[in-house]
């Protein structure tokens, strides 16, 4: 088998040749670092690599036996480090220190014992708090579909590297939308789980306060699956942990979903609508719902028109203390100046949160929860949105050069839709069902009750089946 045969082979096809002897170990990974060596230079997408770690791992006897075997990974370099590399949340004052880690997170931990080998590390924004990825510290990463267009944030570096066919999967976190986001971007199945689904663990029980999902990008909906089987379930101590599965994922990919009651809504929270292209795509995919025997309707779902969930106080207090964290971490006094003026702002916002404000943040988060996830309660299955409110933006639009308050406006009209599943911490999956008039993936977001990514796998397989996307290629991309 070729090189450009196995970009397009997804990392559960990749494991089963392993499994069968068809290719090493070794091979899948010397083909994802040649692509990799071959694309970034176009993309930006993977800032550290980790080549000839890959290659000693790929060729050890005790490389684990586990379901992804073999299979080339790729590590966001936020929240999610790795033992003995670098590790800098897109922080130009980190990469000045060439700051390392000593160890792997548990996630890391699940990763490796799942099989995959670790081949680099890829770009975010800094301290992932943009709906792009354009940080100074290690410049813009390009979508494939377009080199002149961002493919969102904060996992950007990650969507644009599965996307282009570096690997067929790579590890991403989702505070406000950062997996659904560039998998809308990238064209790309992004599932953002259930809270607590993925342990945070050693370092925390919570990151962002309840903001904070693990999970991967990747092009096909088995291996979305797949992947979580694979690492799901709490660590010890953690805080708190998501229902457990009935029976593992995979099974849930292909297996009858049954007739589901569907709501639609495309308005944005302040009521005006997306970009066309964005109410097209949820027309369509609303359309082949009903084709395929789900009830599907309009629903208004009031309550997320009601901004009083304390976002903004948990979000602002959290880089305050990521600013505070790093300054004792690194004996290095990290001051709003020393960030992007976009964190600077939000950091000197969340220094002036009180205690008693935050706790009280907190419980009109937990409050405004209560209200949305009213409407799954009285028996609805599903609430389909737009993923994001526009097409992918040009690069510089969000850009950390653009004035602070107009930044602000320009992205809630991106994450309107993802941030507020955060909040309540259902599980949200971005599925790529529509193309642009000018080739850009337009993603359609689907959102299940709490712990219940068994009816989103579901789903997705059975829309996979129907309308398939695993033929596209971008423009950048392997041969």
């Amino acid at each position: 088998m070729v090189t450009d045969e196995l970009a397009w082979t997804d990392a559960t096809g990749q494991a089963e040749l392993v499994r069968q002897g068809e290719i090493t170990p070794s091979e899948l990974v010397e083909a994802a670092i040649t692509r990799v060596e071959q694309l970034n230079p176009q993309l930006n997408a993977v800032i550290h690599s980790l080549a000839d770690k890959a290659r000693a791992a790929a060729a050890d006897p005790q490389l684990p036996d586990g379901p992804f075997r073999g299979v080339p990974f790729l590590v966001k370099d936020g929240v999610c480090h790795t033992a003995g590399d670098p590790f800098h949340c897109g922080m130009q004052v980190l990469k000045e220190l060439d700051w390392h880690e000593d160890a792997d997170t548990w996630l890391a931990q699940r990763y490796r014992a799942a099989g995959f080998v670790f081949v680099g590390k890829t770009n975010l924004p800094e301290l992932a708090t943009s709906i792009t990825t354009e940080p100074r510290a290690y410049g813009a990463t390009r979508n494939p579909w377009d080199v002149t267009r961002s493919p969102a944030g904060s996992s950007g570096g990650a969507g644009a590297a599965v996307a282009s066919g570096m690997v067929a999967v790579a590890h991403g976190n989702d505070m406000g939308g950062s997996i659904r986001a560039p998998s809308s971007a990238c064209g790309l199945v992004g599932l953002k789980p259930t809270r607590g689904r993925t342990t945070l663990g050693p370092d925390f029980g919570e990151f962002w306060g309840p903001l904070t999902h693990e999970h991967v990008l990747v092009r096909s909906v088995r291996d979305s699956a797949r992947v979580l089987d694979a690492v799901c379930g709490p660590g010890p101590g953690d805080p708190y942990t998501a229902p457990a599965p009935i029976r593992p994922y995979a099974d849930e990919v292909g297996a009858d979903p049954g007739p589901l009651r569907i709501g639609v809504r495309t308005a944005r929270p302040d009521g005006t609508q997306p970009d066309p292209e964005c109410v097209a795509a949820v027309e369509s995919a609303a359309k082949l719902l009903e084709e395929l025997g789900h009830e599907v309707n309009p629903v208004p779902m009031a309550p997320l028109d009601d901004q009083d969930n304390g976002f903004v106080q948990i979000f602002t207090s959290s880089i305050a203390r990521d600013l505070e964290r790093w300054s004792a971490r690194t004996g290095r006094t990290i001051t709003p100046a020393d960030v992007e003026p976009w964190n600077g702002m939000c950091a000197e916002v969340g220094a002036s949160v009180t205690a008693l404000q935050y706790h009280a943040a907190v419980e009109a988060a937990q409050a405004w929860s209560r209200r949305v996830c009213a409407w799954w309660a009285e028996g609805n299955d599903v609430l389909i949105t737009p993923t994001m409110g526009e097409v992918p933006p040009l690069l510089g639009h969000l850009g950390p050069e653009v004035d602070t308050m107009e930044l602000m406006g320009r992205m809630g009209a991106f994450a309107a839709y993802t941030g507020p599943f955060n909040v309540t911490g259902q599980p949200a999956m971005s599925l790529p069902l529509h193309w642009s008039a000018n080739g850009l993936p337009v993603g359609v977001q689907f959102v299940g009750a709490y712990g219940r990514e068994d009816v989103l796998f579901r789903l997705a397989g059975q829309l996979e089946q129907a309308r398939p996307w695993a033929d596209r290629r971008p423009s950048v991309s392997a041969a």
